[in-house]
């Protein structure tokens, strides 16, 4: 619940801050002259590329949420197994089992978005973000796919 009202908040001040911004753009285009045209045009930029970024985002989390709640009701959410040092972080050798495991069941049934959804947590709970973020895409797409 904590992380949903970060996001969000965050969420909101990045709305703000892309309607300031805007607003200086279009005042920097008002002013006429080609400099202040070609900067306002370059300052308008800047909140559609954020404004993107933002929905991407939201539309990704969106989807994984999903997708973990359904998993949540059918029972297959997967626990949380990687073994931590004193410290908290995750100890890398141990791990390695942990991923050669849901590697091989996702190479069994690549077709299986819960099987790549759990790679993805296990990926995420080891702080690969890249690959937890790839791999939760591709059961995303492997679930949209199987519901079409």
């Amino acid at each position: 619940m904590r992380a949903k009202i970060t996001y969000f908040v965050t969420a909101a001040v990045l709305v703000v801050y892309f309607v300031l911004v805007g607003s200086r753009g279009l005042l920097l285009i008002q002013q006429g002259t080609w400099l202040t045209v070609a900067f306002g045009t370059a300052v308008l930029a800047l909140p559609v590329i954020g404004i993107w970024f933002l929905w991407k985002n939201t539309r990704f989390v969106t989807r994984a949420n999903r997708l973990a709640a359904e998993l949540d009701a059918e029972g297959g959410l997967p626990v949380d197994e990687l073994v931590r040092t004193p410290s908290g972080r995750i100890d890398r050798d141990a791990a390695d089992e942990v991923f050669a495991r849901r590697r091989a069941e996702t190479e069994d049934t690549p077709d299986d978005w819960r099987c790549w959804f759990r790679l993805a947590i296990a990926y995420h709970d080891a702080r690969d973000t890249p690959r937890a973020r790839k791999a939760m895409q591709h059961a995303i797409a492997l679930h949209e796919a199987a519901r079409a």
